[in-house]
């Protein structure tokens, strides 16, 4: 078996000192530009791979991030979280990072297992899922001084560009916006809008996209008739569409806020109507149901980077910043 690279192979290399490799590798930005170019060709043409355990005990950090494993959901949508996960770790097994799941039954048993992750030295900080108003999560991380991102936006706070994190949402109302749009260009004039009951974060944005795009074509109060709620569930779908239709809301299409909506909502209207849903899970394109996907690759490769900076290979303190993702229509007829 050949002999793998060492950091004195990968110094030869690019003609510098040791010591330039592991400022390269732990702390890029003291290097010059030039410099850090000449060693990270030489890593690549080497296959060097930096000995992930001795990096540790020389950096005292776990190279380890926290992540809730969501509590499995009866909804089509609950598979979202599942994909992001996955990006998540090839993102950051990409910067030398590990991700570590642990369960919670509820917001203040997670933050129970931040106080004991971060005791421990296991994790050098957390991306958060499923934020929410008024989570006392990132609270108590921002009290605690502990580096974290979220995939979600910081509901609730008057300012959420400015907000004291970071953080990573994909635009809902845009996908909901650029759905309903595209459906009136069809002659589809009364389009209804399914979500979830308020206040919901993500089902607020839905439904202000689908309302963006309503107000200009029928009175307010005609819209108001076209907006539905319920809860996530596939059943209570069916029924709160097939309610509204014997109450005489007539309609020519349905945007939903998520695709175990969507499904509930073709159910009830037999495929009379085009149905839009929200999150392009394997159910809806197996039904073949027009749905909108979420960039999730992108979204778990933005989390790594608010977390780490655009290079090197440990968490940054505390830090702000973050990004709003454009979603993108999959039609199917």
């Amino acid at each position: 078996m050949s002999r793998s690279a060492t950091v004195v192979d990968v110094a030869a290399a690019a003609g510098v000192s040791r010591q330039t490799v592991s400022n390269v590798l732990n702390a890029p930005d003291v290097v010059a530009p030039a410099t850090r170019e000449r060693v990270e060709r030489a890593i690549a043409t080497l296959g060097y791979r930096p000995h992930a355990s001795a990096r540790r005990l020389r950096t005292r950090q776990s190279s380890t991030l926290g992540v809730r494993l969501d509590p499995v959901l009866n909804g089509i949508s609950g598979a979202v979280l599942d994909r992001f996960l996955h990006a998540l770790v090839e993102s950051a097994d990409g910067r030398g990072m590990r991700i570590l799941l642990f369960t919670a039954a509820d917001p203040a048993d997670e933050i129970e297992q931040f106080g004991r992750l971060v005791d421990g030295s296991d994790v050098d900080g957390f991306v958060l899922t499923s934020t929410f108003h008024d989570d006392p999560r990132t609270s108590w991380l921002l009290e605690h001084d502990i580096p974290f991102v979220t995939f979600g936006r910081p509901w609730g706070l008057p300012d959420m560009e400015s907000a004291p994190f970071p953080w990573v949402d994909v635009d809902g109302a845009a996908g909901l916006r650029d759905a309903t749009r595209h459906l009136l260009q069809l002659d589809r004039h009364r389009i209804a809008f399914l979500g979830w009951p308020a206040p919901s974060g993500q089902g607020d944005e839905r439904r202000r996209g689908w309302r963006d795009e309503m107000r200009v074509r029928l009175p307010a109060s005609e819209a108001d008739q076209l907006d539905l709620a319920c809860e996530d569930d596939v059943t209570a779908a069916a029924r709160t569409v097939s309610e509204a239709i014997a109450r005489g809301r007539s309609f020519d299409a349905v945007v939903c806020a998520s695709d175990t909506l969507a499904i509930g909502a073709r159910i009830a209207t037999g495929g009379s109507v085009p149905v839009v849903g929200y999150d392009n899970t394997p159910v809806a394109a197996a039904l073949g149901l027009s749905s909108i996907e979420q960039p999730l690759i992108e979204a778990a490769r933005s989390a790594i980077e608010l977390l780490m900076g655009a290079s090197g290979r440990s968490v940054l303190p505390p830090t702000a910043g973050h990004r709003l993702l454009a979603p993108r229509p999959v039609w199917r007829t």
